[in-house]
């Protein structure tokens, strides 16, 4: 890790050789991302959208959701490889990147965890208001894919503030605007609370309703057939893996807006330490990408039957093709 030489200037006793440890443990989990989860991540996000997109007729409100956050993850299978082939992640760095590339990793990684977090959340709410009022259509498919395309619009907007905290942390000084601007505790800040504590909020009012809703039988939970059983325990499931995989990224937040840039640390004891977990947790964030498709693939009972009618179709149109050019040569004979 970069901090490390930074470290080594300092001090050379056995913290420094603590640091590089820390290096190595973080070089190897990020190769075996590399090697293992991104090339899952990349191939089941893709297959979840391809197999969904292709079925628009009997696609759920649940599958909108899950698909926009494949969407999300695709975007974040883009960003990983750039970061975890630098020296910040690995000793056998591929590039350096500049702070412009910087600074478009930053915007396109907290767009990604805005768009999964907050499309987590609403499959949440949603799912309460199918379960309380289910003859509604409230959270129907149609109005769902406006709901996603506002998650991206705000997920954007809300970026744009935090973009110009870093954009001013990283040019020069002699400009006055960005002079008064030069903070990233400000945009960790803004991104803590609208990327986690409002998310965590209303994820928890949500599923409050929802074991209210499971303790009172009425007339209309008999209506289940817009209802798959196995939703809800893919939506445990998905909230409960997403706040896991995200948490620690947004706890590092939290320490370095409280405690003030790690270069103010008055003890630099703690910085190879601070680092390293910092660089864990986003490698955690990461994995977000490929532990969602994969729980989809494993969870939803619709989706082998979606994936079959694909193969099929795409099979049957091959055979079409053959019989089509088979009638053209039988014509021109």
């Amino acid at each position: 890790m970069w901090i490390c030489m930074v470290y080594n200037e300092t001090d050379t006793s056995v913290d420094f050789r603590l640091c590089e440890d820390f290096g190595l443990i973080l070089s190897i989990l990020s190769l075996v991302y590399l090697l293992v989860c991104f090339p899952l991540g990349l191939c089941y996000n893709v297959l979840l959208v391809v197999v969904n997109l292709s079925n628009k007729v009997s696609m759920t409100m649940p599958d909108v959701y899950f698909v926009n956050m494949a969407i999300a993850g695709l975007v974040l299978n883009l960003v990983a490889p750039v970061e975890l082939l630098s020296s910040t992640f690995t000793r056998w760095h591929a590039w350096e990147y500049s702070n412009e590339v910087y600074i478009t990793l930053v915007i396109l990684f907290n767009i990604s965890s805005l768009v999964i977090m907050y499309s987590t959340t609403l499959l949440s709410l949603d799912y309460y208001i199918e379960r309380a009022l289910p003859r509604t259509y409230m959270s129907s498919v149609y109005n769902t894919k406006h709901v996603c395309g506002f998650i991206w619009g705000g997920a954007v907007l809300t970026s744009f503030s935090s973009l110009l905290f870093y954009v001013c942390n990283h040019i020069s000084t002699k400009m006055v605007e960005c002079s008064k601007m030069q903070n990233k505790e400000a945009a960790d800040a803004i991104m803590m609370f609208i990327g986690y504590v409002v998310p965590a909020v209303a994820v928890l009012y949500a599923f409050v309703l929802i074991l209210r809703i499971r303790k009172e039988s009425t007339p209309l939970d008999q209506d289940s057939a817009r209802l798959d059983p196995s939703i809800h325990r893919l939506l445990l499931a998905s909230v409960c893996v997403q706040f896991v995989l995200w948490s620690p990224y947004y706890m590092t937040l939290l320490v370095h807006t409280v405690a003030g840039a790690p270069g103010y640390i008055s003890n630099a004891h703690y910085l190879p330490t601070y680092y390293f977990l910092r660089c864990v947790s986003r490698l955690l964030a990461f994995s977000s990408s490929f532990a969602m498709p994969l729980m989809y693939r494993q969870m939803n009972k619709n989706f082998s039957n979606k994936l079959q009618r694909l193969l099929s179709r795409l099979h049957c149109r091959e055979q079409s093709c053959a019989h089509e050019r088979s009638t053209v040569q039988r014509v021109m004979t």
